[in-house]
């Protein structure tokens, strides 16, 4: 019997032409800003024509809404498979934070560009819904804060503070990466970081 080897197929005409005009639009927007970024500079630098960023994307609009849907469709199925998971609340939070901190520094980019329309000042980009993953974010973390809790695995105490406690850590070393690499913390530091946090909540309070 001869013995198959499977080969990883290549990404199809359509998919790669895709992927260029997406690549191209998310570097211009994060370097240049949105509403100064033109349709004739991403078909440039993907390398092809107008009609081409049409037909798959309609207008310079549509482009950036497929680059957040895409980010995001990826961080709310992450959200998801983390409500489905078993083991100790505190095992669940760590991974939880570290998934989230390497899906970020995956699509680092387009997190720039987010945070550049989320904070900064408004750009004309059309409408998406970051705050309704935000929201899931905490109440996922959340869920997890009162079953420990529940187990007894952390001691009773107030659950918002404790979620904010998390969210502080993980979004700063998110932002780090950002704006002072060279300062960043890692994915052990955040690591490291958050035991700390959720040895707190096993101690003994008030």
């Amino acid at each position: 019997d001869k013995m198959i080897t499977a080969r990883k197929k290549p990404a199809s005409p359509d998919i790669a032409v895709r992927n260029r005009l997406l690549s191209a639009a998310t570097e211009l927007f994060s370097r240049k800003g949105y509403p100064a970024t033109t349709t004739r500079e991403i078909v440039a630098a993907a390398g092809v024509t107008k009609p081409v960023l049409y037909y798959y994307f309609r207008n310079k609009e549509g482009i950036y809404l497929e680059l957040m849907g895409g980010a995001f469709a990826k961080f709310d199925a992450l959200l998801d498979a983390s409500r489905r998971e078993r083991g100790s609340a505190t095992k669940r939070l760590l991974c939880l934070s570290d998934q989230i901190f390497s899906l970020f520094m995956e699509n680092i980019e387009v997190a720039r560009l987010m945070y550049s329309i989320y904070y900064g000042p408004h750009q004309g980009a059309p409408f998406f819904n970051f705050d309704a993953y935000h929201l899931k974010c905490q109440d996922t973390i959340r869920q997890l804060v009162k079953k420990g809790i529940h187990q007894r695995e952390f001691q009773k105490g107030n659950v918002d503070d404790r979620v904010w406690a998390i969210l502080g850590a993980v979004n700063v070393a998110l932002e780090v990466q950002l704006s002072h690499p060279e300062w960043a913390i890692d994915r052990k530091g955040l690591a490291r970081i958050l035991n700390l946090i959720l040895r707190g909540f096993q101690k003994e309070g008030k």
